[in-house]
């Protein structure tokens, strides 16, 4: 794995929005209104396919240098670069939601006392998952 991916994005600019891609990485793609936002967006993009590519074992192509690309009257290319570290460490921490089941006792219990379910359980599953030596580092 690699701290930092470089990639040109083309900012297609159409009647409705601004469309991106990335000539070199099939199906990263993004959009937006503004090229304030497409340049974030395509930053954004970038991250998140590179780190697809990271987990599932994809062969990432190496990039076409920016002299190389040729444009239509309507696109704009850019430099786009990602600090890997980063986006890795945002797509770790996004929340996930789960249902569970307890004592219709316990809930009124807890609620009584103001009781964060989900502090609780995240609390509990550090506890757990450490004193088994299996926390993710």
């Amino acid at each position: 794995m690699k701290n930092v991916y470089e990639y040109v994005a083309i900012l297609n600019y159409e009647e409705d929005g601004i469309n991106i891609y990335f000539p070199d990485l099939q199906g990263c793609l993004s959009c937006a209104d503004t090229t304030e936002e497409a340049l974030k967006n395509a930053e954004e993009a970038l991250g998140l396919y590179m780190v697809e590519c990271e987990e599932e074992k994809i062969e990432i192509p190496e990039p076409t240098p920016l002299e190389k690309i040729i444009c239509k009257e309507n696109e704009k290319p850019i430099l786009v670069r990602v600090w890997m570290p980063l986006v890795r460490s945002e797509v770790e921490v996004v929340s996930v939601k789960k249902t569970l089941t307890l004592p219709a006792w316990l809930n009124k219990l807890a609620e009584a006392n103001n009781i964060n379910f989900s502090q609780v359980l995240q609390a509990a599953l550090k506890d757990i998952l450490k004193t088994k030596g299996m926390l993710k580092k």
